[in-house]
Parts: C-alpha cells; structure tokens; sequence
C-alpha cells in the first residue's frame, strides 16, 4: 500500500475536525467572546503580556510545543505496528488534544492568564494546586533535560545543521527589534531569515570547515581528553552548557525580543518542512513495507503503553502548561484561541503523522523493518535515527541531495526543540517563583534566581552518568518517564477544564471522556512501569525512574482524590441550600 493514502486519510479527518468539531467546542461548549477582555490587553506590560496577532502566536504556540516528541515518539511506536500508531494519532489529535489545548487556553485567559497549577487552587483547592505545582515541576524538568539531550546528540550527529541554528538567533533578535520599534512586517523578514537559515544548512553540508563538529576538534571518536572523559562525552558536555547559558538569556528576555520572532520563523520552517515532505512523499509514492500491526512485538504489550509512547502527536498535557503559561498572556482576542489552540494541535497530528510515514515507507522490506525494530528497547533507541534518515529520503523525491536533506531535516527538529526548550525552562521559572510566593522563600520569587535553578538543575539532570549510554544519559534515561507524567498532567488539566464547564452550567463531555480514557490508561501504564519495570525488587530496577514515577503517581492519586472530594463537598452544599 502506498504511504500516500495513510497521509490523505489522515489530512481529510484532520481538516473535518477543525472544521466541525473544533467550531461546535468553541460556540456551544467554551463559548468564545470576541468583546471578552483578555489579559494580554488587560495586564499589558511589554514583557510577558502582548497582544499577539493570532498567525505570530499559533507560531509561537506551535513552535513551542512541536519540539522532538510529536517525531519521537511516533517513530518508536510504530514497533506495535502502523495501524495502532495512525490511530491514536488521528482520532487522540481530534478528540483529545484539541479539546485539551484549545480548553487550557480558553481557561486561563477567562481566569487573568493564570497557568493550570495555579488554577488547580480555584477550582479543586489549595492542596492540589501545590501538587499539581510540583508535578509540573517534575515535568518541565524532564522535558529540559530530555530536549537538551536530544539537540546535544544531534549536533553531534549532524554538525552540518549547527551554523544554521545558531544564525537563526541573531535573524531572530533583528526581525523583533525591527517589527515592535519600528511598526515593521514580519511576514517578509522572517521568510528572509528562513531562506538564510536553509542556505546555511545546504552549504554547509558540503563545506566542512562550516561544520562544527567538536568531536572532530577534540581528536575524534577514540580520542580522551580532560578527566579522561571520551571525545564524544566532551562534546556532549560543551554543547550542553551552550544551551544551558542560550535558555537562560532566551527565557528571561521580554517575549518579542526573541520568543516571537524566533517562533514565526519555526512557523515558516513547519509549513516548508511539512510541505517538503509531504510533496516528497507525492513524488515519490513510496510502499509501506512496516506491517499493520506487529505480530512480534511480544516483549512489551501495546495496551496501554502505546497511549504513553505517543504523548505530543495525540495528546500532551505540556501543551496545556504553554497554553495557560505564555500563550493565554499573548491572545489578542478570545476568538483567536480556536486558530491557535485546537489548529496547534492539528498542526502537530500532521507532524506526528508524516513522521510514521516516513519510519513505515524508509524500510525497503518487512524483514528490514523488524530487524531494526526487533525489540522496543532497540525500538527507542533507533526511532529518531530512522526518523531523520526516513524524511530524508523522502525529500529526496523532490530533487533535494540526502546529504542536504538530512541536514535540513535535522535542522527543523533542533529549532523546535530548541523552541520547546527555552519556552520550557521560562515556564519552570514562572513555577519555582510561583513557589517560592506559596511559601514566603522571596529569594526565588526573582527572575534570575528563579532562572539559575531551572538552568542548573535541568543540567545537572541531563548529565547524569549512570547506565550504559554514560556520561550525559539523564535526559535519555528519563524519556520512558516523560510519557506517563506527560498523559498525567493532560488527563488533570482536562479535569480542571471539565469541573469549570461543570460550574458554568454547560457540556463537559467532551472534556470529561478523554480525560476518563486517559487518566484510566495513564495510570495503569504507570502503575505498571513503576512497580513491575522499576521498583528495587525488579530486575530491571531503576531508582532514578522508580523514585520520579512514584512521586508523580501519589501526588496525581491525591489531586484526583482531592478533586472528587471537593466536587462531593459543593454538590452536598447546594443540596442542603436548595432544602
């Protein structure tokens, strides 16, 4: 079968869910005003708060939320077979994603721009907001150490893609000066910047002196250097407190400066990219050779794993912590977030989508594909390699060389996770200040101080030398966490968006069922995972992953508990009122 038709069914149920389902959620069940004040205007401040246009935020939004995991994830789990995987995205994009970023945005710009931990305190109490504080905390730390980890290995891996990269930066810095200082387009500049990004890319896949390859400088791959620490593991370690010292300026300097500008030209990258490969898979109308589903995936089960495994591309509660933590304080107009809330959702189904396309049509044979993928251990560690090297491929059916394509191809994946990175590290800051208000430890209430704990414990994090990878793990190491905690904090913020339209007397199924399934999922596949995979007793135990996952599992039971209690508590008030 072609890959072909796997890309039209999906585009039509994606198109008739924005078209439909996502009009129905904004008229008849988050009931959007277009004369409703929103905090960008409200609490206007040139900083964190500024009215956006809805084309610059959803590029905000989107960049921000499309880093490596939409790709990742996809590319691992189609080890149970392509059918599962296509579904889950399809219909948990529709259904469930779009209804949860679109539904997050919509409450904290209704609640003055508050994120969804600090609305916990309203709607459930003031226990599970400093729960769910935490479990976010836990969350954006993972999600830094995990992203760093994957930039790092791939500038390692293709150092042809560094130079445009870090070119973006200064391009960015130019494009907001130019547009907020002097009332300029950003359409037309960003476009510049992007065509000077790819022309980076492409020369310096053929020029090697272009190409920072630190491994290279540091003797190549058998070399040894300082504490006896391999060539590689040295890399690793520059370029991590590269991106260490880059998220810190990025995530404390006002949003135009760099977020937005930065995040448009993401944006610009997304529709090249995706039309890039999209068109490549028009051209070259390659066969799925990956089977439907895998009949010898017996190691590790599907049911409920794969709902974890693919988390951003389905659902992913990080977009909720983007959606109440910097782009409900840029919405221009309450009309705006369906465009940017359920069509970001949409636009990372479709990312999602080609990259399991472009891992089922990379094989040239069944017996290829389960080679690679003979088990989900091998599963993990092959998915984004083969990712890359599929889209590649891909491209190279629109006339594009594979060395250029690969390099560019690794590009679009490093500028979005750099995106996620900083707009995640800026989050972590507003909640160890959000903390240390909750606890009167000012100290952490300031900007920098709040933002040196969040670069250096993310760093610390992702360079734990523990396990077989050694030096610089942490980030990877994590990664098998970072699924359930993720589904978690979906499944809680789709509770906190189900009890508000509860209160204001309106539809809360469409909130209330996927948070059902996916709390119902989650949980097990965590319970699972922590007690059976990684508990001391086990033989695979695993103190890092089995100390995090048990933290997040009590305090997601307590919120849960705590929820219903509350719920319980206002309906027996308003029963011995109405007596």
């Amino acid at each position: 079968m072609s890959g072909i038709w796997l890309a039209l069914v999906g585009g039509i149920i994606f198109f008739l869910g924005y078209k439909y389902y996502s009009k129905f959620i904004a008229e008849k069940i988050y009931r959007l005003d277009p004369n409703f004040t929103t905090p960008a205007h409200q609490y206007k401040d040139g900083v964190d708060f500024v009215p956006t246009n809805k084309f610059v935020l959803w590029g905000h939004h989107f960049t921000s939320v499309a880093g490596a995991a939409p790709i990742l994830g996809p590319a691992i789990a189609v080890y149970w077979g392509w059918l599962p995987a296509l579904l889950w995205v399809l219909l948990g994009t529709v259904f469930a994603a779009g209804v949860h970023d679109f539904g997050t945005l919509v409450l904290s710009v209704r609640h003055k721009g508050q994120s969804v931990g600090t609305l916990a305190n309203k709607l459930i109490g003031q226990r599970a907001k400093i729960l769910f504080l935490f479990i976010i905390l836990l969350l954006v730390l993972m999600v830094n150490a995990v992203f760093a980890w994957v930039i790092a290995n791939l500038f390692i891996s293709f150092p042809a893609s560094v130079l445009s990269v870090f070119i973006q930066i200064p391009l960015a810095i130019w494009i907001g000066y130019s547009v907020y200082k002097r009332n300029g387009s950003m359409l037309l500049p960003s476009l510049v910047a992007l065509a000077t990004m790819y022309l980076a890319a492409i020369v310096a896949s053929y020029v090697p002196a272009l190409q920072i390859d630190l491994i290279k400088y540091f003797g190549g791959e058998d070399a040894t250097g300082l504490f006896g620490m391999t060539s590689t593991s040295m890399a690793f370690l520059v370029w991590i407190v590269v991106l260490m010292v880059y998220v810190y300026i990025a995530s404390i300097l006002p949003v135009w400066k760099l977020l937005q500008p930065r995040d448009y030209i993401n944006s610009h990258q997304l529709i090249v990219g995706l039309g890039i490969l999209y068109l490549g898979l028009l051209f070259t109308n390659p066969e799925v050779t990956a089977p439907v589903t895998n009949g010898q995936a017996n190691d590790v089960s599907w049911f409920p794993l794969l709902f974890i495994t693919i988390a951003c591309g389905a659902i992913s509660g990080f977009h909720g912590l983007v959606s109440s933590g910097t782009s409900s304080k840029q919405l221009n107009k309450e009309t705006d977030a369906r465009f940017v809330g359920y069509l970001g959702a949409i636009g990372e189904g479709a990312l999602a989508l080609i990259s399991i396309i472009a891992v089922i049509t990379f094989f040239p044979t069944a017996g290829d594909f389960t080679a690679t993928y003979s088990g989900f251990a091998a599963s993990s560690a092959a998915g984004l390699g083969v990712f890359i090297e599929g889209a590649a491929q891909l491209a190279t059916g629109l006339g594009i060389p594979a060395t250029v394509a690969a390099t560019i191809v690794s590009v679009i994946v490093v500028s979005f996770a750099a995106t996620t990175l900083d707009s995640s590290v800026r989050l972590m800051r507003y909640i160890i200040a959000e903390l240390g208000t909750e606890y009167n430890v000012k100290p952490i209430t300031k900007t920098h101080v709040a933002t040196t704990i969040a670069v250096v414990s993310s760093a610390a994090l992702t360079l734990i030398p523990q396990g077989p990878k050694g030096f610089g793990s942490g980030g990877y190491l994590l990664w098998p966490l970072f699924g359930t905690s993720n589904q978690l904090l979906a499944g809680i913020s789709l509770l906190l968006i189900s009890i508000w339209l509860k209160r204001s007397g309106r539809n809360f199924w469409p909130a209330i069922i996927p948070m059902a399934f996916l709390m119902f999922m989650t949980l097990w596949a965590m319970i699972e995972q922590v007690f059976t995979q990684w508990a001391p007793w086990t033989e695979g135990s695993d103190w890092l992953l089995f100390s995090f996952g048990a933290i997040i599992l009590v305090f997601t039971f307590w919120i849960v508990l705590t929820a219903f209690s509350a719920i319980v508590k206002e309906k027996n008030n308003n029963i011995e009122k109405s007596s």
